[in-house]
């Protein structure tokens, strides 16, 4: 039986001044450096490198907050250890649930005070996060943003890098995990290469399914077509991606230390609209409708179903949209 998060026992201790009192004295520093040897070398033991991934970051900083006695409660300290990430994010998850582990190793093993054991759940302090449309949602950007933007990115390994991770996503309408997933294959008859996902999404719609992949190239506003040259190079291994962009959000954190995304976000802002990483994945759905692409064959490459596309994925961009009208009165005249 639980009261306010802990077992009735717990809480008879603590209601008769049985269990310590709070203090920030204990061997914090020393309760971490044991709970990593538990964690790697006992039980359901990990490796070296999960614990450096998801124990030692939240687990450092909640010390840190404890020698120097920034708070008194667990409740108060899951808080300040998970704020800085988005609310409801998986970043949040991992660490709520591993400093939730290190408190409860420090009571149970090393004998701390019980009230330092979380009253309340962990879904309490991680949030709920935004529904998946509106995580991901972002308007689409004009192809010659797109190629202003990448051209922006710093000439450095990891910028050059980064900027054919965009180059691969704006043209072929990816989603950034499946930079992770995609592949070249070469087609018996005509020799032709083309590209392939591997990657599968699981959803309430079901599970979307491996697929060819067709790239709609970028056009500037000069008429010229962006030759990236992408399935050249993907194929002869010429492109190497970035080691983040195995991380869930690579992408995002890449791009908000580039000046120039930065600027164009406050420059969408001003008009009304959303700047994300998916802005350029939806840039190739209005790219496509543009040049007359049914929607469902859009959906195909794109990897979703056809009433997903038409409910997420926009099809037409404010320039576009004047276009389309302004050929429609010059039939008119």
């Amino acid at each position: 039986v639980k009261e306010e998060g802990r077992d009735i026992k717990t809480a008879s201790e603590i209601a008769a001044g049985e269990a310590p009192r709070l203090q920030t004295e204990h061997d914090w520093e020393g309760a971490k450096t044991k709970f990593e040897n538990q964690k790697i070398n006992f039980s359901d033991s990990i490796k070296q490198s999960t614990w450096d991934k998801n124990y030692a970051p939240v687990i450092s900083d909640a010390v840190s907050l404890l020698i120097q006695g920034s708070v008194s409660n667990p409740e108060d300290l899951m808080d300040r250890c998970i704020e800085k990430w988005e609310v409801g994010s998986r970043t949040r998850q991992i660490r709520s649930q591993s400093l939730k582990q290190f408190l409860d190793y420090c009571v149970t093993r090393e004998k701390f005070p019980v009230a330092w054991l979380l009253t309340t759940k962990l879904k309490d302090h991680v949030g709920q996060r935004a529904t998946k449309n509106e995580i991901q949602s972002g308007d689409p950007l004009e192809d010659q943003q797109i190629i202003n933007l990448i051209n922006a990115f710093p000439q450095t390994d990891n910028g050059k890098r980064w900027a054919d991770a965009c180059r691969l996503i704006s043209e072929l309408g990816l989603r950034p995990i499946e930079l992770n997933h995609l592949h070249t294959r070469k087609d018996s008859k005509t020799k032709e290469l083309y590209w392939w996902c591997s990657y599968q999404k699981r959803s309430g719609g079901g599970t979307t399914e491996p697929r060819r992949i067709f790239p709609l190239p970028l056009v500037d506003d000069q008429g010229e077509v962006q030759q990236w040259n992408l399935i050249e190079r993907w194929h002869a291994k010429l492109i190497r991606l970035p080691d983040a962009v195995e991380s869930q959000h690579g992408l995002r954190d890449y791009l908000r230390k580039v000046p120039a995304w930065n600027s164009l976000q406050d420059e969408q802002k001003e008009k009304g609209l959303v700047l994300k990483p998916y802005s350029m994945r939806h840039s190739y759905s209005t790219r496509g409708h543009a040049r007359d692409i049914d929607a469902g064959s859009l959906a195909k490459s794109m990897g979703h179903s056809l009433e997903c596309h038409l409910r997420a994925c926009p099809t037409e961009t404010e320039k576009g949209t004047k276009t389309a009208f302004e050929k429609a009165s010059e039939k008119l005249a």
